[in-house]
């Protein structure tokens, strides 16, 4: 049976009076890349910022790559130094620094985390562009990329770290057709070098075509899961049901309705 990368059992948030997360649960295997699919509203990214220790949650076990990460607030000191080891996170907005090269954005995290020698640092995140198609763009700005572009360079700082987990959130909103089946090649070539991908997404065709595994996020819990080929053509759940007929988008928009309800 494969490793697993990333534990979440019982998992429970609350922000101010409304109840996000009610108890879900989710593993996560070394080499899968697991498609969180849910409208916007609902929790994706949240359940991508508790994993990535950016947002504390109130009940649960959540475990990493075997960090357990504590209840009640957010990791510091040596567990949150352990937990950036194991896991990376791209956000929907890349946040690249937009006075540095992509291949200081790179090179950022290793040098100032890690205290790689320059060197050694430039020629990984040279090999990490490179092999994501952006090697040529290395010395350009943020400004100066595309948003494919920015999403590779995103892509290659979280992996300069070489986590086992790389969060995703989002990933295909920003992109065209021939972009996104480029970035799907990309972490198909990722999967298999070992790593384990979580990625939040409204991207039906994405899904479909790259996902190991699609698990559907409603009311706060993960109320099916399986293979995609399954989930997407033959819910069993009718709040997958609902969200396949909300309009889930092949492009990667977010769909109008809400799992809580239709229309809500």
């Amino acid at each position: 049976m494969s490793e697993t990368v990333l534990s979440l059992r019982g998992l429970a948030l609350r922000q101010g009076a409304q109840d996000v997360l009610l108890g879900l649960d989710l593993a996560v295997a070394r080499g899968e890349l697991v498609a969180l699919m849910a409208p916007s509203g609902a929790g994706k990214t949240t359940v991508l910022r508790v994993v990535a220790g950016l947002a504390p949650f109130d009940d649960g076990e959540v475990v990493v790559g075997g960090v357990a990460l504590p209840p009640g607030r957010l990791p510091s000191g040596g567990a949150l130094r352990a937990l950036r080891r194991q896991v990376g996170m791209v956000f929907q907005q890349h946040f690249l620094f937009d006075h540095l090269t992509a291949l200081e954005n790179v090179t950022l995290g290793p040098l100032r985390v890690l205290g790689t020698p320059r060197d050694e640092a430039e020629e990984r995140a040279l090999g990490l562009l490179s092999s994501l198609g952006v090697g040529g763009r290395a010395r350009a700005l943020p400004r100066e990329l595309s948003g494919g572009e920015a999403q590779r360079v995103a892509i290659a700082r979280s992996l300069a770290m070489d986590p086992p987990l790389l969060l995703m959130d989002e990933p295909t909103a920003s992109l065209d057709p021939a972009r996104r089946g480029e970035l799907g090649a990309s972490l198909s070539l990722l999967r298999a070098e070992g790593r384990t991908l979580l990625v939040t997404t409204h991207d039906r065709e994405f899904t479909e075509r790259f996902a190991t595994r699609v698990a559907v996020l409603a009311d706060g819990v993960i109320v099916e899961e399986g293979e995609p080929a399954q989930v997407l053509t033959r819910p069993a759940n009718p709040a997958t049901r609902r969200l396949l007929q909300s309009g889930i988008s092949a492009s990667g928009g977010a769909p109008g309705a809400n799992l809580r309800g239709e229309g809500a």
